[in-house]
């Protein structure tokens, strides 16, 4: 400020006290100011060019993909091929199978017929798996048909693999045995008329149906107590071969967990290995397996309760002290808990029977069968076959009477089944357990969701 003259510091004093008093008047003329530009720019943005007049220019490039010229050489020399699968039927010859599945080749149609091993191919019950790979014009490249081990004793649980396969020309077959392989698969359905045709809905082998009925027959009176709207829910091993399922009986394996829901009731069940045999279990570590089965048949339907009845021969109110169960001739017949059989013959109005010892002074009979399939002295175990209905002696038609008596007293045979005891898990295997429990868990949640989606594709 020393080298500024006199007059100019007289000024900028001058300048500075006028800013001071009039700061607001200034302030407003500022912001007049601005908004005077923006007024101004407003109102000559419309006068620039139209960019859709603006000089255009395309700009193209080649892109270089590394190795595609050698990719689509090998794309065109590589020959097309064709896989088709299916199932062999009685009618089959060689031809028509090949035809079916898209295969155009006389000498492969001879090759089967003549080939020893290939030959087993139509021989036998249809219903063999057959995969086929082809090429374009219909020549058989490959086929592999999976069917029963040729070997019975090991049906259950291998199958036999035939490969008929091309090389340098010529057809070549070979027979191999390789083992079943267990897979878990969930199902689900609801019962609208039997159990029967519920798991027959929901694309489930007969072999689920008889399964849930043993699992869950100690609390569920299947011939009486089952209703319309119940559902199941299940998770089992089904037996595939080479990652396939099979299509033979064989197919279907021991169920791994069970949901039952019985007139609102849920019942659960997790297979639990442990020692010995293993058993199904409640999710509280719970046996389901009681000491007494509630019915001596899978399948039937009660005829005559334990109480007093009309008897339909003698014409007379008498008790009855049984339970009578109606069913076809022939329908097995199975003891209701472990024993030993203390009577297998022919006794007066009984006709044809089988009577078991129990623990606790408990014994059970079994009258009016057509066959006995044991004989005395013979240890038993719950659920075991021991004949076939039918209606000998004073019975109107075929039947299974069924009496248990405690102490040489007559009791109601479902009453003590509802009321017998149960198993409980070990406290050194619940850890285990809880394992399992808790993959059932899961594995019925994921199957019970599909009930919900059944019921929306109906």
């Amino acid at each position: 400020m020393d080298s500024v003259p006199p007059i100019a510091k007289n000024w900028l004093s001058q300048a500075q006290a006028f800013v001071v008093r009039h700061t607001r008047r200034l302030s407003a003329a500022f912001t007049a100011l601005l908004g005077g530009f923006a007024v101004t720019a407003f109102g000559i943005a419309p006068l620039a060019p139209d960019a859709a007049n603006l000089p255009q220019r395309l700009v193209s490039e080649t892109l270089q993909i590394p190795g595609l010229d050698r990719q689509l050489v090998q794309l065109a020399e590589k020959a097309l091929e064709l896989n088709r699968s299916g199932l062999t039927r009685g009618q089959d010859t060689a031809d028509s199978l090949l035809g079916r599945l898209g295969v155009n080749d006389p000498s492969a149609a001879t090759f089967l017929r003549l080939d020893r091993n290939a030959r087993l191919l139509l021989e036998g019950s249809p219903g063999k798996m057959v995969q086929i790979r082809s090429a374009a014009d219909g020549t058989l490249i490959e086929l592999i048909a999976r069917f029963p081990a040729l070997d019975t004793s090991r049906a259950a649980s291998h199958f036999t693999r035939l490969t008929v396969k091309r090389a340098q020309g010529k057809l070549r077959a070979t027979l191999e045995t390789a083992a079943l392989v267990p897979q878990v698969r969930l199902g689900s359905g609801t019962v609208r008329s039997s159990l029967w045709a519920a798991t027959d809905d929901a694309r489930l082998p007969d072999a689920i149906a008889m399964q849930l009925v043993n699992i869950f027959s100690g609390d569920i009176d299947f011939h009486r107590q089952l209703r319309k709207g119940d559902t199941f829910s299940v998770a089992f091993e089904a037996m595939t071969a080479d990652d396939q399922p099979i299509a033979w009986n064989q197919g279907t394996g021991r169920i791994v967990a069970a949901e039952f829901i019985n007139n609102g009731r849920s019942l659960q069940a997790v297979w639990y290995p442990g020692a010995g045999k293993g058993g199904y279990f409640g999710p509280d570590g719970r046996s389901l397996r009681k000491s007494f089965l509630a019915s001596p048949m899978e399948f039937s339907r009660v005829t005559s309760g334990f109480a007093m009845r009309l008897h339909p021969i003698l014409q007379s109110w008498r008790a009855h002290n049984g339970v009578d169960y109606g069913a076809p001739a022939g329908t097995p017949v199975r003891s209701v808990a472990e024993g030993v059989v203390e009577t297998a013959g022919h006794q007066n109005g009984y006709g044809n029977l089988v009577q078991l010892r129990h623990g606790a002074g408990k014994t059970t009979l079994y009258a009016h069968l057509t066959k006995i399939d044991v004989r005395q002295g013979q240890r038993v175990e719950q659920g075991q076959r021991i004949g076939t209905v039918g209606a000998t002696g004073w019975a109107t038609g075929p039947h299974l009477h069924f009496e248990l008596r405690v102490g040489g007293q007559f009791q109601d045979p479902l009453k003590v089944a509802r009321e017998s005891e149960s198993l409980t898990i070990d406290p050194s295997a619940r850890p285990q357990f809880q394992k399992l429990a808790s993959l059932a868990k899961h594995q019925l949640a994921a199957a019970t969701a599909m009930v919900g989606f059944n019921r929306d594709a109906e």
